[in-house]
């Protein structure tokens, strides 16, 4: 197994490649919006449990075989209106967005699937369903993997490009990415400030770091954010930094959203005010994921 997943803890080291963003951009922004209600750990799927995770009340469970409606109510938010609401916001501001989307959430709100497929989001399979990976057996993993990609192909239009599972990974799971054939990357690390390539299984393979500290969730989790203040502050001051360091170093900033938290009025409100600072800058470039993989694969192939 250590072969399989060698660590590598010097990657770039003080030398870190000039991307070359387009324009000369000093940095690059990259928002996800996940998308994942109706694909969760739910009785009604035959899970034995109910979801208990990125809730408003972290930590709470009901227990084993018990259908926690609450639960299921403040996932359905995120389809019903916090989603909507998040997308407005975007296209209010044309700014281009990855979403995350897990493949039966999507088939089941078509709604949602044509918004994003009209407004020219990309979507980056999340997997079948939002569930853990890190204990599944091998051939189910494959062939959960097939499924999403199917799916998801059929209600966008469109196959998707870019792999992002629920946490954790397997230790199968970038191999049978890189089986599947036809990802240009996935992005189920958050190791780095930029891309780079790896090899699996002889094969060089893109990978595109995301993030867990640019991220609603931790309005969820704790120790995390307690008001729309200190998301604003946290996003604003990690660009900053970033943008200051682009003026000889450039880098990528990810942004994780989810449409069930983010798209809660209060937390919406901070957001806007982000959104609206990115706009007061003009050397930078807001892109999707794939923008980035293409980009990458392009201005830095991989080596043999």
């Amino acid at each position: 197994m250590e072969d399989q997943h060698p660590r590598d803890f010097f990657g770039y080291g003080a030398t870190p490649p000039q991307p070359d963003w387009p324009g000369g951009a000093r940095l690059a922004v990259q928002i996800v919006m996940n998308y994942e209600e109706g694909s969760e750990y739910s009785i009604g799927e035959g899970d034995g449990v109910s979801e208990s995770y990125l809730t408003e009340v972290p930590g709470a469970t009901l227990g084993p075989g018990k259908r926690d409606l609450i639960v299921e109510s403040v996932y359905e938010y995120g389809s019903r209106a916090g989603f909507w609401r998040l997308l407005r916001m975007f296209a209010e501001r044309e700014l281009p967005i990855t979403v995350f989307g897990a493949a039966l959430a999507l088939e089941r709100n078509p709604a949602a699937a044509a918004a994003i497929s009209a407004a020219g989001h990309e979507v980056c399979c999340h997997g079948w369903r939002w569930i853990g990976f890190q204990n599944m057996d091998e051939d189910e993993e494959r062939e959960q993997m097939r499924r999403a990609v199917e799916s998801l192909t059929r209600t966008i239009g469109v196959r998707p490009y870019g792999w992002y599972c629920r946490y954790a990974p397997s230790l199968n799971t970038r191999r049978l990415v890189v089986e599947e054939g036809g990802f240009l990357y996935d992005s189920d690390v958050y190791n780095d400030d930029l891309p780079y390539w790896t090899r699996v299984s002889g094969k060089p393979h893109l990978v595109i770091p995301y993030t867990l500290d640019n991220n609603d969730m931790k309005f969820s989790v704790a120790p995390g954010f307690t008001s729309g203040e200190g998301f604003f502050a946290y996003l604003k001051d990690a660009f900053d930094v970033l943008y200051r360091e682009g003026r000889t170093q450039p880098k990528m900033m990810s942004v994780g959203l989810h449409a069930r938290l983010a798209g809660r009025p209060g937390r919406a409100a901070a957001l806007e005010r982000f959104l609206d600072y990115l706009k007061t800058f003009d050397d930078i470039w807001v892109c999707r994921r794939i923008d980035i993989a293409r980009h990458w694969i392009a201005t830095h192939p991989a080596q043999a």
